[in-house]
C-alpha cells in the first residue's frame, strides 16, 4: 500500500483539515506549525527537514538522490520529475517519494516500473484531488479477473457456524467478498445491500459463509473466515472485477442452517469445480453473470454466477507451490 503525505507549506488550516478527513498517512508543515496540526487530529506530522527535496535537472541529480537514499534519508523528488530518471533511481533503491500536484501525476508515480514509488507527497495545488488520490492509492487494489460458473448442486446441510463480516464501509450493489471451500475456487458473495419486506438492508455487511471457508484477502493472500477480527483489512470485489479495501468493524459467528452450493467453470485445461457453504436465508446472495445479486433461496441448478478460479496451495494464507487438493 502506498503512503500518502500532504504537504501544507505554508501552513493552511483548511487544507490540513481536508487532508485529515481524506485519510492521509502524514502531514508535512513547518516545524513551528506541528502542534497546530496535532490539535486538529491524531496524525503523523513531519517537516521539510525530514524529507530533503532533490530536483532532477541533469543526470548527476539521479546519483545525488540515490546516494542520499542509500544513506538512510527519505528523499522526495521535486515536482516536474520525468519517468526515465525516476525509473533509473527506482532500479537502484527500495524506497522513493515523489511530489505530485494532481490525481493523474499521483497515479503515474504509483505505477512507474510497475511497482512505482512507495510514497506520494501531494502538494497544495493537488488538494482538490486529495480524496481521490487517497482512495485510488490506498483503497483500490486493481482489477481481478472473474469467471462465469454454472451452479451444479444446492444442498441443505444442517446447522453450522457462519460468519457475518461487518465492515466500517458502506458497500454498493455488485460488491462482496470472494469465499470458497478452496483457495482455487471462490464465489462472489454479495453484501447485504438489498432490502426486502422483512429485513432492512445492511450495506456494511457480508454474510460470508462457514467458519472454515477461505476468504480472498489483499496482497494475494487468503484467511479463514473464523480468523477475521476488528481492524482487519478485507478485500472487497465488484462484479466488474474492481477491488478495494474495507476494514472489519465486527465479526459475528452464529449457528445457522446452511446450504452447500457447488459450481463449475469450463476452461481450456478442463473443468474446474468448487463449493461454498452459505447460510440458508433470503438475505444471503451470490452474484449472477449479469452482475445482479441472487438470493441463495431462489438460486437454481444451471444458473450462471461469478467466481474466481486460481491455483490451489496456501500456507498460512500465502501462495505456495506444492501438490495439494482441496474440495
Amino acid at each position: 500500500m502506498k503512503k500518502v503525505i500532504f504537504k501544507s507549506v505554508p501552513f493552511d488550516k483548511t487544507l490540513v483539515t481536508l487532508a485529515l478527513e481524506s485519510g492521509v498517512d502524514a502531514v508535512m508543515v513547518e516545524k513551528d506549525r506541528a502542534e497546530d496540526v496535532r490539535a486538529l487530529g491524531r496524525v503523523t506530522v513531519i517537516t521539510p527537514e525530514d524529507m530533503p527535496v532533490v530536483e532532477l535537472t541533469k543526470k548527476a541529480d539521479e546519483d545525488v538522490a540515490v546516494k542520499a537514499i542509500k544513506a538512510g534519508k527519505d528523499v522526495v523528488l521535486k515536482k516536474g520529475w520525468e519517468i526515465i530518471p525516476v525509473e533509473n533511481i527506482l532500479a537502484q533503491v527500495d524506497t522513493l517519494a515523489l511530489e505530485c500536484e494532481s490525481l493523474d501525476r499521483a497515479i503515474l508515480a504509483a505505477g512507474i516500473l510497475e511497482r512505482g514509488c512507495d510514497t506520494i507527497v501531494v502538494l497544495p495545488e493537488g488538494a482538490a484531488d486529495l480524496k481521490q488520490i487517497v482512495a485510488e492509492l490506498k483503497l483500490s487494489q486493481g482489477t481481478m479477473e472473474l469467471s462465469t460458473a454454472t451452479v451444479t448442486a444446492i444442498e441443505a446441510t444442517g446447522l453450522g457456524h457462519r460468519v457475518c463480516v461487518d465492515t466500517i464501509s458502506m458497500l454498493k450493489k455488485g460488491q462482496g467478498m470472494l469465499i470458497g471451500n478452496s483457495s482455487a475456487f471462490s464465489f462472489l458473495v454479495h453484501a447485504e445491500t438489498e432490502s426486502n419486506p422483512y429485513v432492512a438492508a445492511r450495506p456494511f455487511r457480508v454474510n460470508a459463509g462457514a467458519v472454515h471457508a477461505y476468504a480472498q484477502m489483499p496482497g494475494d493472500k487468503t484467511t479463514y473466515l473464523e480468523e477475521l477480527a476488528s481492524g482487519t483489512d478485507v478485500l472487497i470485489v465488484g462484479a466488474d472485477g474492481t477491488t478495494s479495501l474495507a476494514t472489519v468493524g465486527r465479526v459475528k459467528v452464529e449457528v445457522r442452517p446452511m446450504l452447500l452450493i457447488s459450481a463449475e467453470v469450463k476452461t481450456a485445461s478442463g473443468v474446474k469445480s468448487g463449493q461454498v457453504f452459505l447460510q440458508n436465508a433470503e438475505t444471503i446472495r451470490v452474484v449472477s453473470d449479469k452482475g445482479e445479486p441472487v438470493s441463495v433461496v431462489t438460486l437454481k441448478v444451471g444458473d450462471k454466477i461469478l467466481v474466481r478460479t486460481d491455483e490451489a496451495g496456501r500456507h498460512f494464507g500465502m501462495r505456495i507451490k506444492e501438490e495439494i487438493k482441496e474440495g
